[in-house]
């Protein structure tokens, strides 16, 4: 039988064992990136063309940059650079011959992407300039995990390109709602949405907004982010239009994105003791057949059962599996498709033919019997439940570990004892929240867009303030 190690044994090593024993990546000969296997990809895909709707409903179209962008041109944005220069991998050589500028190994596009907006963009008429690009990106990580944390990850980027602040603004809070919404409908997560710190500000930009996960051992994970980039990067890379009143103007830019992360980020707030809790709509397969029988005259009757289950369900547009090995035992299957997250399984052996009957067992918890001739009627329902159950669950854990805290000492102890988000006033500098981060391991993950209605300490300073955020420890 496949061994998961328990979460409250050690949850690095269970998340380790649900990545190997659910079939969704193995490693690679290159040091930090991953081989996504056929299940982990198939996860991604119905991410990517969710995701993929959403962002064309709102205007948006697919390009394609090269993976390869000159040196000078991360130069010409030094802010920038010095967000990323640590994590670039960097190409020296090609065909044999040292190259007469070095080449970076794309970590993200702005670069590449904005010096060729100086050429579309002419005038305010081509505005505004929406575009995303799904792409591999590189960044040289010391301490790497698959999905998590990789040297190579795939991607979303988006970018635009808009006449005003304002209207980049709402471009950004665009973002970071289909985000959150995508997140909550299609995988069952729930996020705390808000503005990012300027210690932890995307590099160049005027100020990020985020959507943060609670994972299971009580760390937060950061799922996607929205950045308004001010005219940054329009400034170095000449990024101008002219106006309706004939006048030169920079643009204002933005930037957001999305990762292969997210399927870790599914793995940690869902999974379980047994495996993996896949979402019925990123479940590659959402119902699995096993059959139990001893005889070939019960195999045949049984296959013939099944094989009707699966061409009715499949008319309803459901992602059927009929697991016809012969080589593994029914008790094996069972345990590999719960390890692997499926969200039912419906079994039939012969006592349950004679009576017209199925045996389903959901992968969130319940196991009942059900007539075969109600399965095309209650199965699209369940899974519909299961996707709901999923989301409360998840939803009920994240205000359950979300707390407040009125010193360090207080909130460390919570961190130390049950981890979570911790709510705090907070009225800091940049140099007093690399001090928390420095003692604690956290970090300021959200401040709530929400101001207090009455003047609070901060619980670090003492200092008044209005403002809240959340502190936590994060991957």
């Amino acid at each position: 039988m496949i061994k998961i190690t328990p979460q409250s044994k050690d949850f690095a090593q269970w998340y380790l064992d649900v990545v190997k024993e659910a079939d969704l990546a193995d490693y690679s000969k290159v040091k930090g990136c991953m081989i996504i296997k056929p299940y982990g990809y198939a996860i991604w895909e119905f991410i990517q063309a969710e995701l993929n709707s959403r962002i064309k409903k709102a205007d948006v179209q697919n390009v394609y940059f090269p993976l390869f962008i000159p040196e000078s041109l991360l130069n010409r944005e030094k802010e920038h650079l010095e967000g990323f220069a640590p994590e670039c991998a960097v190409v020296t050589h090609g065909g044999g011959k040292k190259l007469a500028e070095p080449l970076i190994v794309r970590p993200t596009s702005e670069t590449i992407m904005y010096d060729t907006f100086s050429d579309w963009i002419h005038s305010y008429r081509d505005l505004p300039l929406k575009i995303n690009q799904w792409a591999n990106v590189v960044r040289w990580e010391m301490r790497t995990r698959p999905f998590l944390r990789t040297t190579e990850f795939l991607w979303q980027e988006g970018h635009t390109v808009h006449a005003t602040s304002e209207d980049a603004a709402v471009e950004v809070d665009r973002a970071l709602n289909m985000y959150k919404d995508f997140d909550r409908d299609f995988l069952s997560l729930p996020v705390l949405t808000g503005k990012k710190s300027r210690k932890e500000t995307f590099a160049g930009a005027l100020y990020t907004l985020t959507t943060e996960a609670l994972a299971k051992d009580g760390k937060a994970i950061q799922a996607g982010t929205s950045h308004h980039l001010g005219q940054t990067f329009a400034k170095s890379f000449n990024v101008t239009f002219q106006d309706q009143n004939s006048v030169v103007q920079h643009a204002w830019q933005t930037s957001w994105g999305l990762s292969t992360r997210i399927i870790g980020t599914v793995i940690v707030c869902h999974g379980d003791e047994k495996g993996l809790v896949l979402p019925p709509k990123i479940a590659p397969h959402q119902v699995v057949l096993v059959p139990i029988f001893k005889t070939d005259e019960e195999k045949t009757r049984i296959f013939d059962e099944l094989n009707g289950i699966k061409e009715a369900l499949e008319a309803l547009n459901i992602r059927v599996h009929f697991d016809e090995r012969d080589t593994v035992t029914p008790g094996y299957k069972f345990n590999e498709w719960e390890v692997k997250g499926v969200p039912i399984r419906i079994d039939l052996g012969p006592r349950d033919l004679e009576k017209s009957e199925v045996t389903v067992t959901r992968r969130d918890g319940d196991k009942f019997n059900l007539p075969i001739g109600d399965l095309e009627q209650e199965i699209p329902y369940i899974l519909d439940k299961i996707q709901e159950n999923l989301l409360e669950k998840a939803t009920l854990f994240l205000k359950e570990n979300t707390r407040e805290a009125s010193s360090l000492e207080e909130m460390v102890k919570i961190l130390d004892e049950k981890g979570g988000f911790i709510k705090v006033p907070w009225a800091g500098t940049d140099e007093e929240e690399k001090k928390i981060q420095d003692e604690t391991k956290a970090t300021i993950r959200i401040i709530d867009p929400e101001k207090s209605t009455e003047k609070l300490k901060c619980f670090f300073t003492g200092r008044e303030t209005d403002t809240l955020v959340y502190f936590a420890r994060a991957y």
